[in-house]
């Protein structure tokens, strides 16, 4: 998928072709420079799939949890980890194992520790603002064997 917008008036069929397009996968990785527009899409496509409530940025918890009639969300933004160690003290690896939702911001911080197949979600600002987003369906990497 490749989609580029000039408002966030559009995020809503971004959010939606992005569901549709991928109606089977559940680990989502967010890629994009800082104000890029993760956690704007994030709150959108939580939206779309029956969260209730306020959605936001989950920097200074590294996880939120966001509940859905077909069950939770996980919303975790890795922008301020320390350490591989922090992030399994979190149980990120039981989440992403879940079945479940999840939602990644800054996955490349903690890389090692990701699902070996995943959707990488990469959003480039261009220089009118719009805002330029591409999905790859990732399988098991290399790296993520050790």
């Amino acid at each position: 998928m490749r989609i580029t917008i000039h408002s966030e008036e559009e995020l809503p069929a971004v959010a939606s072709a992005l569901l549709s397009e991928l109606p089977s996968a559940r680990v989502f990785c967010f890629y994009g420079e800082m104000g890029a527009g993760k956690t704007t899409l994030i709150k959108e496509v939580c939206r779309q799939l029956g969260a209730d409530g306020t959605t936001a940025s989950p920097t200074f918890a590294i996880v939120n949890e966001y509940p859905t009639p077909d069950g939770p969300i996980y919303h975790f933004d890795f922008y301020r980890i320390r350490s591989l160690a922090e992030a399994r003290e979190v149980g990120v690896e039981e989440y992403l194992y879940s079945g479940d939702y999840c939602f990644l911001e800054w996955p490349e911080n903690v890389a090692p520790l990701i699902e070996p197949e995943f959707v990488k979600v990469s959003i480039h600002v261009g220089a009118d603002g719009s805002r330029t987003f591409e999905t790859v369906a990732e399988p098991l990497n290399d790296n993520l064997l050790s």
